[in-house]
C-alpha cells in the first residue's frame, strides 16, 4: 500500500456517503514556468461533504510519516471553526473521522 493508494481506496468509500475532493495545497508551474498558488500550505489531502453540507477535512498518512506543524494546525483550525477534521491511516479511520461507520 502507498499513500496515494490509501488516497483512492479513501475517495471510493467515501464517496458513497457525499462528495470527495482531492486537494492539493502549495506552488505549481505552468508548463512554461508560470508560478501558481494552490491551496494554503497544510490544507489535507481529501475534502469531505457529508450529506447535510457538513465538511470534514482528512489528512492521510501512510507508515511512519507524520503531519507537519502547517498540516496539525490547520486541522485544529478547521475543527475550531466546526468542521470534523483528523490523520487517517486507514479507510476505516477516514470513515470515522467523518462520523460515518466503516
Amino acid at each position: 500500500m502507498t499513500e496515494s493508494r490509501l488516497v483512492y481506496e479513501c475517495m471510493q468509500q467515501l464517496g458513497k456517503y457525499g462528495a470527495v475532493f482531492r486537494t492539493n495545497a502549495g506552488q505549481f508551474y505552468t508548463k512554461d514556468g508560470q508560478p501558481v498558488s494552490g491551496l494554503p500550505k497544510g490544507f489535507s489531502d481529501i475534502l469531505f461533504i457529508r450529506h447535510g453540507g457538513k465538511p470534514a477535512f482528512i489528512e492521510l498518512k501512510y507508515g511512519k510519516n507524520k503531519p507537519t506543524p502547517e498540516q496539525e494546525k490547520f486541522l485544529q483550525r478547521m475543527r475550531d471553526l466546526g468542521a470534523l477534521a483528523g490523520v487517517a491511516r486507514s479507510v476505516d479511520e477516514a470513515m470515522r473521522i467523518c462520523e460515518l461507520k466503516p
